[in-house]
């Protein structure tokens, strides 16, 4: 991929495709199935985006790369505040909508990897089936409840669901947003993002201050150290082994889909249960949040079949669509 010279950046037209990049961003890192890559490829900046991350993490602090990065990154937090609480409700009340059209989201972002893996080797193959076994894993790991654990081990899942972000912002076709489900962390960063914005809203620094230190400080440390972990890696393993690191990108595209059952819901705990490490009782039960039910899966009639395959090629054509439009982008 030719990179564009970063010089560009200052141009407005540039700059309004930077913005739009970031909103785009903003919104993949909520959407389980959406790569924030796979978006700033679509507004035709992706090239500059990565040239400016690559030269900031070596401690060169140019212009052109801050005001891209800055575009970029305010017009991001842009997107997730103001949207973070539907989704959150979306996913949580509407699980098998959204969970259809995350998969086809997921599958959407196949082609973008697999058009940069071409000519496939063993090498794509090998890594392909790499990556699709740990993503299994892993996502059979989180519906089984295995990735739960105290407050010490959820402040290192939000760690890493940073370092997913960070990956999904460097990366076509890699959803941090899915990233963060099989972590278990999705539901809570949203719901810290909305409870922080509706505490600044009504200025109560004491509301603010519970989900901005426990869960989006966390976060945010673990997508400073992943953006420059990440990409310096990444320029590594590309520069030394392309077509593995490729197939490993499509092996995990293809194993995400393995966790996004659709035909799932959440089932009220029983008394006795535990749910976010204490024990359910009849008087607790009414101020359990419906987003921390366990989930169970259902049998789906034949309409919800048919409404999820929809979905599914709905998402996969959404996000096919988004990629195509920045496949031409000019190299200057």
């Amino acid at each position: 991929m030719t990179t564009p010279s970063l010089e560009s950046v200052l141009r407005p037209l540039v700059l309004v495709r930077a913005a739009l990049g970031g909103v785009l961003m903003g919104l993949a890192n909520l959407v389980p199935g959406i790569s924030g890559g796979t978006m700033l490829l679509a507004a035709g900046i992706y090239p500059r985006f990565v040239a400016a991350v690559a030269e900031v993490s070596t401690l060169r602090f140019r212009v052109p790369a801050l005001v891209l990065l800055g575009t970029v990154a305010v017009a991001a937090l842009a997107g997730i505040v103001l949207l973070a609480g539907p989704i959150k409700d979306l996913v949580v009340h509407q699980r098998w909508i959204m969970y259809s059209l995350f998969v086809g989201l997921t599958l959407g972002g196949l082609p973008v990897v697999w058009r940069m893996a071409r000519p496939a080797t063993r090498s794509v193959f090998l890594g392909a089936g790499g990556g699709f076994v740990a993503m299994a894993a892993l996502a059979i790991a989180q519906a089984s409840g295995a990735t739960g654990g105290d407050g010490q081990a959820d402040l290192l899942l939000l760690g890493l669901a940073g370092l997913a972000g960070a990956s999904a912002m460097i990366l076509p076709g890699v959803s941090g947003g899915y990233l963060l489900l099989v972590l278990g962390q999705y539901v809570p960063i949203l719901g810290a993002i909305e409870a922080l914005k509706d505490a600044v809203a009504a200025r109560d620094l004491a509301a603010a201050t519970e989900p901005a230190l426990t869960v989006l400080l966390p976060v945010g440390v673990g997508v400073v150290a992943g953006v420059v972990v990440v990409s310096n890696a990444l320029k590594w393993l590309l520069a030394r082994y392309e077509k593995a690191t490729l197939g490993v990108l499509i092996g995990l595209l293809l194993g995400a889909v393995v966790g996004l059952w659709p035909f799932q819901a959440p089932v009220e705990p029983p008394l006795g249960a535990t749910v976010k490490g204490e024990v359910v009782t009849a008087e607790s039960l009414a101020t359990i949040e419906v987003e921390d039910w366990p989930t169970r899966r259902f049998t789906p009639d034949a309409g919800q079949v048919g409404g999820a395959l929809g979905l599914v090629v709905l998402g996969f054509l959404v996000t096919s669509a988004i990629a195509r439009l920045g496949r031409d982008e000019p190299s200057a």
